[in-house]
């Protein structure tokens, strides 16, 4: 693991931004890439050594991931299932993170993309499987792009602030995720409840 974290630190001080690009967009498009590692360590950065701003890892990361789960989507639409059981052997991408994906999007329709950013494998699975499930491209697409953009604010906002203690922070992350995925779940609920009430009245 910190070969693999020094590895992607160096790939980073290299490549800057690009690098933040390229794994975000891998990630989202169905690729294993472990891009809320590269995330975070580009945070990292930003705080240790300015050489990548906090600002533009919002700007980039948001683009990259939106546009890295809208190519998957459409590969998904035109490849449909039968490509995502070649993708998922050659990837070694586990049935259960697929099932879980599923149900999500089955129960929860366009929401369960922005919720997925959140939940390990399913944000790599989310796009492909909601374009072999036919999903209106234009719900996704919203969905997708607020989903990004509070991902990569909230990841990289902490990236930034623990930055003196990134290792520790890499091991936290995962449980985090859980508890951020809660808290935005109670923050949406809370202005979907108010709106709804605003319209009654």
């Amino acid at each position: 693991m910190h070969d693999i974290v020094e590895m992607i630190r160096q790939f980073l001080i290299a490549y800057g931004y690009w690098a933040v690009a390229a794994g975000l967009l891998l990630e989202n498009m169905g690729v294993p890439v472990p891009g809320e590692t590269i995330l975070i360590l580009a945070s990292v950065l930003s705080y240790s050594t300015h050489e990548l701003r906090l600002p533009w890892i919002f700007v980039v990361g948001t683009i990259a991931a939106t546009a890295g789960d809208n190519i998957g989507y459409w590969i998904g639409r035109k490849g449909g299932r039968p490509l995502l059981e070649r993708w998922k052997r050659f990837f070694r991408v586990r049935d259960e993170h697929i099932a879980a994906a599923e149900k999500l999007i089955e129960r929860y329709g366009a929401a369960a993309i922005f919720f997925a950013r959140f939940i390990t494998g399913a944000r790599v699975v989310a796009g492909p499987l909601t374009g072999v499930l036919r999903m209106d491209w234009r719900r996704f697409a919203l969905f997708n792009f607020l989903g990004a953009l509070v991902w990569v604010v909230v990841i990289a906002s902490i990236g930034y602030t623990f930055g003196s203690q990134w290792g520790r922070l890499l091991q936290l992350m995962k449980d985090a995720n859980w508890l951020i995925l809660v808290v935005v779940a109670v923050v949406v609920l809370f202005l979907w409840g108010k709106r709804r009430r605003a319209r009654r009245s």
